[in-house]
Formats: C-alpha cells, structure tokens, sequence
C-alpha cells in the first residue's frame, strides 16, 4: 500500500513572518512636474540587516571584477569585511543622497545625461 506523503498548502509556504506594517496614509495629489523629494532625513544604507525586498541588476564582467576589486581592497586596506550586496546598497544611498542634496548638478544627473 502506497503513503501518502502530507506537503504544505501554499499559505502555509508564504506566510508573512513579520506583522503586516500599517497602511501608508493616502498622498497629496501631486503638481504636474515632480521635483526631486525634500531631504527629509540623511539617506543611509539599509548595512546587515534582513532584507524582503530583491532586486535583479546585471552587470557587465568588467563591473564585477571591479566590484569584487573594490570589496577585496576595502577588506585588505581598511579592514571593512563587506560583501558585494552591502557594497552596492552603499553606493546606491550615496548616488540618492547626493541626487536629493544636489538635483540637476548631481553626479547622477551628470553622468546619466553624458550617454
């Protein structure tokens, strides 16, 4: 005779694991224009923490080894054991901040537009 092997439903392989957090009060309507967000706190990076959200980026061989240079001089110089993902979550509050702090004179801005 045959067992029957009991697996989990579906609900119960995604479950929040963390109580849901409170709804977002509704937004003001907009201007027509969006101006880049009032700095409203200094943008830091989330550093070592649990993450929920992913995001995919691909990148070019180059990019990475020199991703990967920049972690192993970071480790061997400065003693910062980083790992890549830190690494660009670093780089990324540094372009925002100075995106919020600076605007259209921004390095983003700079150097997207120079393409």
């Amino acid at each position: 005779m045959a067992r029957r092997v009991s697996l989990p439903a579906a609900d119960d392989l995604f479950r929040r694991t963390a109580p849901a957090a409170e709804p977002a009060p509704a937004a003001e309507p907009e201007e027509e224009a969006a101006a880049a967000p009032e700095p409203s706190r200094p943008r830091r990076p989330s550093g070592r923490v649990r993450h929920d959200e992913k995001m995919t980026v691909y990148v070019t061989s180059d990019e990475l080894l020199d991703l990967e240079h920049a972690r192993l001089v970071l480790r061997r110089s400065h003693g910062l054991a980083v790992d890549r993902g830190r690494l660009v979550r670093e780089a990324i509050a540094m372009a925002l901040a100075d995106f919020e702090a600076h605007g259209d004179d921004s390095a983003l801005v700079r150097r997207l537009t120079e393409e």
